[in-house]
């Protein structure tokens, strides 16, 4: 199991779902893709986005405005 970043500091929504979307067609089932985000509005669209299509999710806020979003791909 891998863990793979994305740096989405300072992009705005949509774009860091869009580049995940993009690199979980390409990393292997089970493995950890991060996604760096400095936009709150990206945590209710990962939120939404992995309910509907059934992928775990894990959002963190690591510093003042500032999160994590862990997925799992299956």
């Amino acid at each position: 199991m891998a863990e793979i970043r994305i740096d989405c500091l300072y992009e705005a929504c949509p774009i860091p779902l869009l580049k995940a979307m993009k690199k979980l067609k390409k990393i292997a089932v089970g493995d950890v893709l991060i996604i760096e985000t400095d936009h709150s509005c990206a945590i209710k669209n990962f939120t939404e986005w992995t309910q509907k299509n059934n992928l775990p999710c894990e959002i963190v806020e690591v510093d003042n405005g500032e999160w994590e979003i862990r997925l799992i791909k299956r």
